[in-house]
């Protein structure tokens, strides 16, 4: 079990996502009572908070659109009125974009996915740095892209705006740890569920790419969401309390 802070809850934003669910599920087994958030699958949110209910650990969820500010508010407050202090903030949204080379990507595009991903990061930490700073300190873990370190082809609109959400992570872990804040990210590689099991059943990923790409892998398989929840969830706890500002990977040795 990992220790944490001795009261309050876990904010999961993208807790109904495939990496989202693991972290919410290892949260639940150390015993950590969880928010979770999603942005249009309700059904899926109520299925988890559901299926961890059985648990003695308190799970809901709430809608929230990172660019409307009231949504993420709302959110913060109905676990603060719950449990008292926010103590973790885990950044798990992922996003349906095209592999795409950069010649063929429009402005349009460009600005819809920037604002989507590197502002919505900014709007989760400005709604959710004070209450971090009032309860006495905290952590954000946020999942980004082992294409940070080892840039791969037609994924532009993937490592864009983890690289710009990276220099503020950093930022917040440089500014902030004289109030006990902590910030890291999680460096994922090709993670075998959500967006990439949905893209592969549609046949953007065929056979031939992926087993080019398990070839080049050290470890010559793709990931599992639990090996990227355990490392989210001992990075918010207390076993990683001198640890912060740091790209962590967990991508199979992509970038070796």
């Amino acid at each position: 079990m990992y220790d944490f802070y001795p009261n309050g809850f876990a904010l999961v934003i993208g807790g109904s996502g495939g990496v989202g669910t693991a972290i919410c599920q290892e949260l639940v087994a150390n015993n950590i009572p969880v928010l979770l958030t999603y942005n249009s699958n309700r059904e899926r949110a109520e299925q988890l908070v559901s299926e961890l209910g059985h648990s003695k650990t308190s799970v809901s969820c709430k809608q929230v659109t990172l660019q409307d500010l009231t949504t993420l508010s709302s959110a913060v407050e109905s676990g603060l009125a719950r449990h008292g202090r926010l103590h973790s903030v885990f950044i798990a949204t992922g996003y349906d974009i095209p592999q795409s080379p950069i010649s063929e990507v429009t402005p349009d595009l460009w600005q819809r996915v920037m604002r989507s991903d590197a502002e919505g990061a900014f709007n989760a930490i400005h709604a959710t740095l004070p209450h971090l700073r009032a309860g006495g300190g905290g952590s954000y873990v946020h999942i980004s892209s082992a294409g940070l370190l080892k840039y791969p082809p037609l994924d532009i609109l993937s490592v864009a705006p983890k690289a710009a959400v990276e220099e503020l992570i950093k930022g917040v872990a440089k500014e902030e740890g004289v109030n006990n804040i902590r910030a890291n990210s999680i460096a994922i590689g090709v993670i075998e569920t959500g967006i990439f099991l949905r893209l592969k059943e549609q046949g953007v990923f065929d056979e031939e790419w992926i087993e080019g790409v398990k070839g080049a892998l050290p470890l010559n398989r793709f990931g599992q969401p639990e090996e990227v929840a355990k490392m989210a969830v001992f990075l918010a706890s207390n076993h990683a309390a001198y640890t912060t500002g740091q790209l962590i990977p967990v991508d199979g040795g992509f970038g070796v």
